[in-house]
């Protein structure tokens, strides 16, 4: 198999995350984040999405 042939790595998923992005927080909502994920036990980036969403309903 040659270099271009290589397979991806990783899970297979049907919502690929492929658009980085890199925010600065101040103290309280690093808290916030951090609340949210011990108490749901979600990833940072799983609570940062969610948020994201919420704001979806501020569009309509």
């Amino acid at each position: 198999m040659d270099i271009m042939e290589k397979k991806k790595m990783g899970r297979p998923t049907d919502n690929p995350k492929s658009r980085p992005i890199h925010v600065r927080l101040d103290e309280k909502t690093s808290t916030i984040i951090d609340k949210y994920m011990d108490r749901y036990k979600a990833s940072r980036a799983e609570a940062i999405r969610l948020g994201i969403q919420q704001l979806e309903k501020y569009l309509q």
